[in-house]
């Protein structure tokens, strides 16, 4: 486990910054995970983070040590990467042992790690099999794996789950979870653009907007008491729904947010009217898009019983104590 301190962290390419002085604690034995749109510096802060990149300025540090110019190979981290980066010609016990035989690991020693890992990971029926045997999600359980017999201080993800269908990725998902509690809450770092992944996955989320930190906090802080409209419109599936104009004059705000969770179709004492233009029943849940005459149709979630007409005219009535009200600047009004 390591604790992770970045301090005014930038890095360019020439004249164009991406990472625009980061400041972050990311403690010892943490899930951290790092979400934002493409473009934000979340990739690239991950590959400062590990080396493989250089700090234009600023310090960071791994247990109170300045690392900046250090190694990869020194820093302690294993890294898995969106692509699997298996050696095709070796077998899975010889992927997960190569980076320990460069290290002059005693071949007991790699027994023993290897062996082990994929118990954790439930490969290790596979162990003689090529890359080109397994399918998606084996394959990037064998890249954990490798990553795994390292025994790092810091493991760091990027976009791991991207390559693989809707099922896997829920599967590899809690093999993840279960990982990091199993290894001692190891120091791990997730890159992700997955909603569901940071939520279910992460201790604290960092959001990224510009190569500038947004928010840091629980996935609870996040979704409940976002620091700005991008936050608010970011964290949760479906985003909030967000109304302007005369809408948002009603509740004296620029910018008024609600969460489809906190709409009710109410047809006798409505805030709002409109007319009911998409409908997504999901089994459990079902989606109502109601055009009430804003920018975007307002999302309704009701249980899994309620049915709607398109076309249907309805009435909304907001919870109005979890009404999220913002300023000009994007800011939450208390």
């Amino acid at each position: 486990m390591a604790r992770i301190e970045l301090k005014n962290v930038r890095k360019s390419y020439g004249a164009f910054d991406v990472i625009k002085g980061v400041n972050l604690d990311i403690r010892s034995g943490e899930f951290m995970v790092f979400v934002g749109p493409s473009g934000c510096g979340k990739s690239t802060l991950l590959r400062l983070i590990s080396g493989l990149e250089d700090i234009t300025s600023g310090d960071m540090l791994f247990d109170g040590e300045r690392v900046n110019h250090l190694a990869p190979s020194k820093r302690g981290i294993a890294m898995v990467f969106q692509s699997y980066a298996l050696y095709p010609h070796m077998n899975v016990y010889d992927n997960m042992a190569f980076g320990m035989k460069l290290a002059n690991t005693t071949p007991e020693d790699i027994r023993i790690r290897v062996e082990k890992a994929a118990k954790m990971l439930q490969i290790d029926h596979l162990l003689d099999r090529l890359p080109k045997q397994l399918s998606g999600g084996q394959r990037q359980r064998v890249a954990i794996g490798r990553a795994i017999v390292r025994d790092p201080r810091v493991f760091l993800f990027d976009e791991p789950l991207s390559n693989l269908d809707a099922a896997l990725r829920v599967q590899t998902r809690l093999e993840i979870a279960k990982l990091h509690h199993d290894m001692n809450k190891a120091t791990m770092i997730y890159v992700t653009h997955d909603q569901v992944e940071a939520m279910t996955l992460a201790d604290r989320i960092c959001v990224l907007r510009d190569g500038l930190v947004e928010q840091v906090g629980t996935p609870a802080e996040l979704y409940a008491s976002p620091n700005s409209v991008f936050v608010a419109g970011f964290i949760g599936s479906p985003k909030m729904n967000f109304l302007t104009g005369k809408f948002a004059e009603q509740f004296n705000c620029t910018t008024l947010g609600i969460r489809s969770e906190h709409l009710d179709i109410d047809n006798t004492n409505p805030v709002w009217r409109g007319e009911v233009v998409h409908y997504e029943n999901l089994g459990s849940d079902n989606y109502i898009f109601v055009d009430i005459g804003g920018t975007e149709p307002m999302i309704v979630r009701e249980d899994g019983t309620a049915s709607y007409e398109i076309g249907a005219k309805v009435g909304i009535r907001p919870e109005t104590h979890n009404l999220h009200r913002f300023d000009a600047n994007g800011k939450p009004m208390r």
